[in-house]
């Protein structure tokens, strides 16, 4: 094209002038590449482990002492920052930048990870038979038309404008507008949440209290539950069976637990068959991933301001299997450490089963002749 050609194929193309000098002078000397190839064999930087044939080695010495995790998988990973990796290598006269460090540990077969929630620590040794002992007990009380409830405390929640964790749907730029610092307010404190799920008709109940958390609580939130839910769903019930924790303040060593269930056996006139999960496994409790992982979904990105939006929040949560909840707020006071003495305790009439007594036990009306079974407690 002659003088300007250049220029012009530069402004067309794109590419930059060096460019097209390089390949107008490959064309003058017939130089043809591989086929499948742009360049040359060997054309381009070397690597930097070609350049540098201990760096491999002694990034991986590096790392070593900080690996965590099975030595035997693939996949390995580590604490340390690249930017704190290169500086180290650097200390041993290797000079790279973080990308390429991060493209080495890769290599290696190293990754970024975060924690992972498997291990429960130590088993009981009786955990399976304790779950297979549940499940036998609930088959039989479904099988004959009784009601199975599932009951535990949802994780306590700060009351005003604080962040909830999660995002919702708003319009662009206009987040939610909260607090800075998570301070407690004196006038509304924590919402505590205490659920019962009916297994049998996938229904909820949510008393939110605005007390403290303990076995008086626990048990009024079921007494209100079969007020206003039970009852009606089984106006045949001639039992109610419920599963639990084995700790909180419905744990099968609190003293209060049975105490208060002894009451409410009194007033319904039914007996109530307990059976604890094994300890460590709480988050096995039906409860948790047919209600409260629903409440947590529906109320997330929204901040809690007020117990009457924490109420409304929980009431609406549905899915498409057919979840309803029902939640109201429960303003009673219930003390922190109530003792119940050795009378108390000996009047609950309560029968421990066979298997493992102390988690499955069923504590029945106290009539005008009954007298308390012999029981271990």
């Amino acid at each position: 094209m002659g003088h300007g050609g250049v220029s012009l194929m530069a402004r067309i193309t794109g590419l930059s002038r060096s460019t097209i000098y390089h390949g107008r002078s490959d064309i003058c000397r017939k130089v043809s590449a591989p086929a499948g190839r742009l360049r040359k064999a060997g054309g381009g930087r070397k690597k930097k482990v070609v350049q540098d044939v201990t760096l491999l080695a002694d990034l991986e010495r590096l790392v070593e002492p900080a690996t965590r995790g099975d030595p035997m998988q693939p996949l390995l990973w580590t604490t340390r920052s690249l930017r704190s990796l290169m500086k180290e290598l650097a200390k041993h006269g290797h000079k790279v930048c973080p990308t390429v460090v991060g493209d080495l540990l890769r290599r290696m077969g190293y990754s970024l990870q975060a924690n992972s929630k498997t291990r429960e620590g130590g088993q009981h040794i009786d955990r399976d038979a304790q779950f297979h002992y549940i499940n036998t007990q609930a088959l039989a009380f479904l099988a004959a038309q009784q009601p199975v409830i599932s009951v535990d405390t949802k994780k306590k929640e700060l009351v005003g404008n604080f962040k909830n964790n999660g995002r919702d749907w708003r319009p662009k730029g206009r987040p939610e507008r909260v607090n800075v610092h998570d301070f407690i307010d004196p006038k509304l404190s924590r919402a505590v949440p205490y659920g019962i799920y009916d297994i049998n008709n996938n229904v909820g109940w949510i008393s939110v209290g605005t007390d403290h958390d303990t076995a008086s609580f626990a048990v009024h939130a079921i007494r209100r539950w079969w007020r206003a839910l039970g009852r009606k769903r089984y106006p045949k019930a001639n039992r109610l069976m419920i599963t639990a924790d084995g700790g909180g303040s419905n744990g099968y060593r609190v003293r209060l637990w049975k105490v208060e269930l002894q009451k409410l056996s009194d007033e319904i006139k039914l007996p109530i068959t307990v059976c604890h999960l094994p300890p460590g496994t709480s988050k096995w409790n039906k409860i948790e991933h047919r209600l409260f992982s629903f409440i947590s979904i529906n109320w997330r990105g929204k901040p809690l301001r007020s117990y009457r939006t924490i109420v409304q929040l929980i009431a609406a949560t549905t899915t498409k299997t057919g979840l309803t909840v029902r939640a109201e707020l429960d303003e009673n006071k219930y003390p922190k450490g109530v003792k119940v003495s050795d009378a108390q305790l000996a009047a609950v009439n309560l029968s421990p089963h066979s298997f493992h007594g102390d988690w499955n036990y069923t504590i029945s009306p106290r009539g005008k002749n009954s007298r308390p079974s012999k029981r271990t407690v």
